[in-house]
């Protein structure tokens, strides 16, 4: 396996990173970088850390000339889990409310250090702060009830003060989206089993629109609600498919339609993305706390039982062919 961090690592290039993926010969990995300058997304990041994971760290290398902007994978964590040392001496600055390094999941006591790690980064007032961690804390649960991974989830994130900007990549190399997908909704492909995965009240685990108690398909809706609400960028890897949201055109006032199906959401997508055996959850989320904002936040509850109510009628409104 080969992989290429460029100098324009960001989700809206994402595309471009994965397609410049090599995937073969899962026994060995090949890191390597820009030879001027390294741009690297959380996204990019966990990627990289879950593939050479899976390759183990005796199969792991980082190649090449690789730029003093490099060191941001040292400090990032992504050497350690290579057989290659860190060619970077520098002072190391602290943590806390700047960065996430990568980290591994496996048990909830991981994933609780994680959210732990994470409050700092969430420059919110404690409400919006609350929600915004229990979103993403339920997405790092499903990775490790729905991916049977062996390796965990793989999480790094990131703040940008000059935006007010935090950016998280979330991955596994578990089963994917359309094996979780297809026991109960069947999807056709992957790109299917990814829309089907973003919308409100469907889970893999079981048929019944609305989820459970313990599953109500609920997570991916919410985190990719709050990146349209703040314009960012939201992407979904698995399989050979690809979702990117887009930014909705700033003439709009007010809140934005949040709706239930994905397909009415500007967006990218494509079925023909080197096929990984494994999930990404990427996203880039604005901290400023604008009227919109902080109405979904405080009535996220709400616009999920809308956007069920809207799904269930555009279901029992399709034309039914005997």
């Amino acid at each position: 396996m080969k992989i290429f961090l460029s100098n324009q690592g960001n989700l809206r290039n994402f595309k471009s990173f994965v397609e410049s993926l090599d995937l073969s010969d899962p026994d060995k990995f090949i890191i390597s970088t820009h030879d001027k300058w390294v741009t690297v997304h959380p996204a990019n990041l966990v990627v990289a850390a879950a593939l050479a994971i899976q390759a183990g760290k005796e199969n792991t290398e980082i190649i090449g000339n690789v730029p003093e902007t490099g060191r941001y994978l040292d400090r990032m964590g992504l050497y350690e889990l290579t057989k290659t040392p860190s060619p970077f001496v520098y002072h190391k600055k602290e943590e806390a409310g700047r960065f996430v390094p990568i980290k591994i999941i496996k048990t909830s006591e991981d994933q609780s250090r994680f959210i732990t790690d994470m409050i700092p980064l969430l420059h919110l007032s404690e409400e919006n702060a609350i929600v915004v961690k229990y979103i993403i804390g339920e997405l790092v649960r499903n990775v490790l009830e729905h991916s049977f991974t062996r390796n965990g989830a793989i999480v790094a994130a990131q703040y940008y003060k000059k935006t007010n900007r935090v950016s998280i990549g979330i991955c596994d190399t578990g089963i994917g989206i359309w094996k979780s997908m297809n026991t109960y909704w069947h999807p056709k492909n992957d790109i299917d089993a990814i829309k089907l995965a973003l919308t409100p009240g469907i889970t893999g685990t079981t048929r019944r629109e609305g989820g459970t108690s313990e599953n109500a398909g609920a997570g991916l809706f919410f985190i990719k609600s709050i990146a349209k609400i703040t314009r960012n960028y939201f992407v979904i890897y698995s399989g050979s498919a690809k979702y990117t949201l887009l930014k909705y055109k700033k003439r709009i006032k007010g809140l934005p339609r949040l709706y239930a199906d994905p397909n009415r959401d500007p967006h990218s997508e494509t079925n023909s993305m080197p096929s990984f055996h494994g999930t990404l959850v990427a996203v880039d989320l604005s901290l400023d706390e604008t009227p919109e904002f902080n109405y979904l936040l405080s009535n996220i509850g709400d616009v999920y039982d809308k956007a069920i109510r809207e799904r269930k009628r555009a279901k029992y409104r399709a034309p039914k062919f005997i």
